[in-house]
């Protein structure tokens, strides 16, 4: 017996189940397909205006900043003022996502485009999101080459592209898009992210960029509808 099937085997003796495993195999396998849903709050199902109000102001209760665009064509010199504002050099480094990509970067003058991850001497990544989480105003971004996990944590400054209409009431309903989206083949991080990095460890006082960003800014894009 390899190790494996050592622990396997003091975790069934300790269940006292044997091993014939059909039924509860059976069982898992139901309750993957059912896919049985909890109790959703009443903040988590509000109609999509005020969905994405409380999304809002729980992102920037988390001290997020927030920017509603009416297109994406308009994010680059968004980005742009955003850099300006903070005196921060015209350079963004962003993944392999055509929805960022294929932008008229050029309309935003002398803005330099960084592809690919981070090696941790970029101050500002742009990533595009899944979705967001109305009740708790958070982001979801699913890594790989579209928008290598890097970005997420390195940059000093990290704008976040979503979609108004990607913006749910709950957690258990952006699990759902997720499955609709990625069918069978699941990424291999899913990041939720809640404001930019903070820890107050130290005395109790707030502290901003402790494990990753410092600033979050998401620019939201387009209607609910």
């Amino acid at each position: 017996m390899d190790s494996r099937q050592a622990i396997l085997s003091r975790i069934r003796s300790s269940l006292k189940v044997g091993t014939d495993n059909t039924e509860r195999a059976e069982t898992v396998a139901r309750r993957l397909v059912e896919r049985p849903q909890g109790i959703i709050p009443r903040r988590g199902q509000l109609p999509a205006d005020e969905r994405l109000a409380l999304f809002i102001a729980m992102a920037e209760k988390y001290n997020a900043t927030t920017e509603r665009l009416a297109s994406r064509e308009t994010l680059p010199q968004s980005v742009a003022e955003y850099l300006k504002q903070r005196n921060l050099p015209a350079s963004i480094r962003i993944g392999a996502d055509n929805r960022l990509v294929n932008l008229p970067w050029q309309s935003a003058g002398a803005l330099e485009i960084l592809n690919g991850a981070s090696d941790g001497n970029d101050l500002v990544a742009v990533s595009h999101a899944l979705g967001g989480i109305a009740e708790t105003g958070t982001l979801c971004v699913l890594s790989g080459p579209d928008n290598p996990v890097t970005l997420n944590f390195l940059p000093d400054h990290h704008i976040v592209v979503v979609e108004a209409a990607a913006i749910v009431g709950d957690m258990e309903s952006l699990w759902a898009n997720l499955r609709k989206a990625q069918g069978e083949t699941m990424p291999r991080t899913v990041n939720m992210i809640t404001g930019p990095s903070r820890s107050a460890d130290i005395e109790q006082t707030l502290l901003l960029g402790a494990h990753g960003p410092r600033a979050l800014h998401i620019v939201i894009v387009g209607t609910t509808a």
